[in-house]
């Protein structure tokens, strides 16, 4: 452990922390003791990984399944911050080295007797994680800590968080994680990971413990040959006792479906139970060593009292109130608590009784009859008199022409997506162990293509929307003249919602449905025209917002990017079917207020 740097926080929710223990590639990782005196490790989420959205997303739902994780062969998770500005977990500490510690620097390959009971310990630790339906892909020495009671398996549950980052200059899992001596051969090549891939760690962990090296070598020659070699090339496991030889083998069998599962590896392993310790004597010296340690460390705010509490609210007078040295404001991790009062509910005063125009709907049943004074202006109804109609025949052809010129490009687009899919499976097929990231590399070409004929789309999706506003509030006028008092909503509040989050769900349909019935020769038409086009542009837009996703070529596997690539096709399906709704739709609209303008009156 060392000593806190100026940089560190104090506190982090309500852990104190008393130093560093070590940093990696997600976060600083700190030991600190809660209010109760418990002493813990907390983890902190380096802030570019904190700006990526899909990570907190994962992150979060990760941790809320590593909780459930218990048993003894593992650190608990005891609390965590999923949103706040630097998210962080807490875990229960363990007071203990690494076993990449013990076997590099303390001691060296462990005897046989310790390598069995660290086998049967790793396999009941992998059995609680597995039980919750989560997959370590991160098993290394360093994340296996070694105690008097037995190894504990630390970071489960996290590494899965990085699967959602794909900016930000970072890299997936398997790449700033994983280890490259301790990957599975199909994390090698960029499959879907199983309870499979922590089994072939299993191996070759208790290989570097029985021998002090790495079963396929180390990256010296290059982290290339290093994947390559257990992609292709058998472990060395020479030096490995007889007893544990053929469960060692057997975990780093290159095929997961033939690798053992953890059932079978509880029966191999026997049991647990021993009645004296399980470590060398040089290993329970340095463990008795560190726990002394422990001991000593203090606290380093403890000369100054209990922790700051949270600053108070400004004086009536305007002065503000003092506050103690070291309050929680003074760091960005340290987190206060709300100003308000404990359990206070904001109370929300309710509208007017008699709000104008709040129960009175419009005068959209009949026309008022001639003479007749026109409806005091309110939130539905316009003042005065209707605007005089006009016709809108070059917009509604500049409209029809934007969305033809669209539906080409989506065409093209999607025929290019498809083509290029299909000769990454091609060549998915001619090499199966050919990574995707060199396929998708190779792809660059294609991909920019795609790219800028995905950017022609998105420009003529703005060209599109601003004409299609221009149109929308000339057809709004013209109903109104047609049909006075009967559109809900001003022609400028017509525009406006279809850029409220919530409303351009909602009233642009309900002011297009007064549109086509005031419009309409017949006095009680149908709108299935409009509710299909409708459908259509929803579905398009909540599909492409919540399911289709990031682009193939971001993907980590080949399975994934295929499944997007065939989300994005349909979502380019979608777009197109939208767009020509739209076309009939606009259409028909624009030729019946012509009809009804050039027509007998």
């Amino acid at each position: 452990m060392r000593p806190l740097e100026p940089e560190d926080p104090q506190a982090i929710g309500g852990y104190r922390l008393l130093g560093r223990l070590g940093e990696g590639g997600m976060g600083q990782v700190y030991l600190a003791r809660s209010q109760r005196g418990r002493t813990v490790a907390v983890k902190t989420i380096q802030p570019a990984l904190a700006r990526e959205r899909a990570f907190r997303e994962r992150f979060a739902q990760e941790i809320a399944t590593a909780r459930r994780v218990g048993g003894e062969w593992t650190a608990p998770v005891l609390d965590a911050d999923t949103e706040g500005r630097v998210p962080w977990v807490a875990t229960g500490y363990i007071a203990g080295p690494t076993l990449h510690r013990v076997v590099a620097e303390d001691y060296g390959p462990l005897p046989e007797r310790s390598l069995t009971f660290l086998a049967r310990g790793l396999v009941l630790a992998l059995r609680d994680i597995h039980t919750t339906g989560l997959v370590h892909r991160d098993l290394k020495p360093s994340n296996v800590m070694v105690t008097i009671e037995g190894p504990r398996v630390i970071d489960f549950g996290i590494a899965r968080a990085l699967d959602a980052v794909t900016s930000g200059g970072l890299t997936r899992t398997g790449a700033v994680i994983g280890s490259p001596g301790f990957m599975s051969p199909e994390q090698v090549r960029g499959a879907r990971l199983t309870t499979a891939s922590d089994i072939f760690c299993l191996g070759a962990v208790l290989a570097y413990a029985a021998t002090g090296r790495l079963p396929f070598g180390t990256a010296d020659s290059g982290g290339h040959a290093l994947m390559f070699r257990i992609v292709e090339e058998e472990p060395a496991l020479d030096g490995i006792p007889d007893a544990l030889l053929g469960l060692v083998g057997d975990c780093l069998d290159k095929d997961p479906e033939r690798r053992p599962g953890v059932p079978e590896l509880l029966e191999r392993t026997g049991t647990a139970a021993v009645a004296e310790p399980w470590l060398p004597a040089e290993v329970l010296a340095q463990l008795g060593r560190h726990a002394v340690a422990l001991l000593d460390s203090e606290d380093p705010a403890a000369a100054a009292g209990p922790p700051a509490p949270p600053a108070a609210p400004p004086r009536p007078g305007g002065a503000p109130a003092r506050t103690t040295a070291g309050a929680a404001a003074a760091h960005p991790l340290t987190y206060a608590a709300p100003a308000h009062a404990p359990g206070a509910v904001p109370v929300r005063t309710p509208p007017p009784a008699h709000a104008p125009g709040a129960h009175t709907p419009p005068p959209w049943r009949t026309p008022p009859p001639p003479g007749h004074a026109w409806p005091a202006p309110g939130p539905a109804v316009p003042q005065g008199p209707p605007p005089e109609p006009r016709r809108a025949s070059a917009l509604a052809n500049a409209l029809t022409w934007l969305f033809a010129v669209m539906a080409l490009f989506v065409v093209v687009t999607l025929v290019v997506h498809l083509q290029l899919l299909g000769d990454l499976r091609e060549e998915r097929k001619a090499d199966p162990y050919l990574l995707f990231s060199s396929v998708a590399d190779a792809a660059e070409g294609s991909k920019t293509t795609l790219d800028v004929l995905t950017t022609l789309v998105g420009l003529l999706h703005i060209a599109i929307f601003v004409v299609w506003l221009i149109w929308f509030r000339r057809m709004r006028c013209n109903a109104e003249a047609f049909a006075p008092g009967r559109i809900r909503y001003r022609p400028n509040r017509a525009v406006i919602f279809w850029f409220v989050p919530f409303a351009n769900l909602v009233l642009p349909k309900q002011i297009a449905d007064d549109i086509w019935r005031a419009s309409h020769p017949l006095p009680h038409p149908a709108v299935g025209l409009v509710n299909t086009w409708w459908t259509l542009l929803l579905g398009w837009i909540v599909y492409g917002v919540v399911v289709s996703g990031d682009p193939w070529h971001e993907a980590d596997d080949w399975d994934e990017a295929v499944t997007r690539g065939n989300l994005g096709a349909v979502e380019q399906v979608l777009c197109l079917a939208a767009a020509l709704a739209a076309v009939v739709f606009l259409r028909r609209l624009t030729t019946m207020q012509h009809n009804r303008l050039t027509g007998p009156r």
